[in-house]
């Protein structure tokens, strides 16, 4: 089994087994869709452990009969980001769709833009039995209108500069301001946050080296406010406008080299280079100055042989 996430995921709307399900595959590919077939989601999949299990073939020819079978249109290769958060790395998950069913390349670029044919939708539930909301008060009873009267909604909060500003006073006690101090300084405070400032760095510039006594707080906040307030953020570069869709959050692999890429460009499941080395990989270049006749191919081995029979000269 592969690690937890990762592994097997058994593609939807498939075909029963049958007797004849990879009678159309070669030999070994049949031997080898069988076994995978057989594995539970979140088997690991790759040529190496599935050579240790099947001792017919090693290592390569599984990785054969893996990108023959992709080609085939049995099994994806697909990477997908995971991100669990804001502030955390992004991270890939890795996952082998297999499909006992044959598919074309529409399909698989479906299942990987997520318009999955025949799949069933998740079950989403937002509440269990023991936190269920409890059934509404009947409005027959006579607290009914009490119980459906909307609240009154509350008037929009201090801005972020007003709240700094009356932080500042449980920072520092010498720098309490009163209501209406708070509110004829707001507008300076303001001008910081548009700056990039937050509230924390506006209490700590305001209350740090103070004198050992403030007469007129408001006055002191008043001028540090003006004296120390940052300067504004460079213009940053224009940027060019986005040409496209967003990045995508799947991408789906090559079988053979492991290369991503959208589904378009991988038909097969294979990149092209992994296509064109397995086109010629059983046929010989047609002309080359490499490859000599047949006849002058027996002819040299003839002089090697003569050459291994003669007694070795010293």
């Amino acid at each position: 089994m592969a690690n937890p996430g990762y592994g097997k995921r058994s593609a939807p709307d498939q075909l029963p087994v049958r007797a004849a399900t990879f009678k159309h595959l070669p030999a070994r590919e049949a031997y080898v869709a069988g076994f995978v077939d057989r594995l539970p989601d979140g088997a690991a999949m790759d040529a190496k452990t599935l050579a240790k299990a099947l001792p017919l073939h090693g290592q390569a020819a599984v990785l054969t009969a893996l990108n023959n079978l992709s080609a085939a249109g049995h099994l994806r290769r697909v990477r997908r980001r995971a991100e669990p958060g804001d502030t955390g790395p992004t991270r890939w998950v890795f996952h082998t769709y297999w499909s006992r069913t044959a598919r074309d390349n529409e399909w698989w670029a479906q299942l990987v833009d997520g318009d999955v044919p025949g799949a069933a939708a998740p079950e989403t539930r937002t509440d269990t039995p023991a936190e269920a909301s409890p059934e509404p008060a009947p409005r027959d009873t006579q607290d009914a209108p009490d119980a459906v009267r909307p609240k009154a909604e509350a008037g929009p909060g201090p801005s972020p500069a007003y709240t700094a500003l009356v932080q500042l006073g449980f920072a520092e006690p010498r720098l309490a301001l009163s209501a209406a101090d708070c509110a004829a300084l707001e507008g300076l405070a303001a001008d910081w946050f548009a700056r990039g400032t937050d509230a924390a760095h506006l209490v700590r510039s305001l209350a740090s080296g103070l004198p050992e006594q403030v007469h007129s707080p408001r006055a002191l906040v008043q001028r540090r406010l003006r004296d120390k307030m940052p300067p504004e953020p460079p213009a940053l570069p224009d940027r060019p406008a986005p040409t496209g869709r967003p990045a995508p959050r799947v991408l789906m692999e090559c079988t053979d080299c492991r290369v991503p890429g959208r589904p378009e460009a991988l038909p097969g499941g294979l990149c092209r280079a992994c296509r064109n080395r397995g086109a010629g990989a059983g046929t010989a270049p047609k002309t080359s100055r490499d490859v000599l006749p047949a006849d002058a191919v027996r002819l040299r081995a003839d002089q090697l042989r003569n050459a291994l029979r003669e007694p070795c000269r010293t």
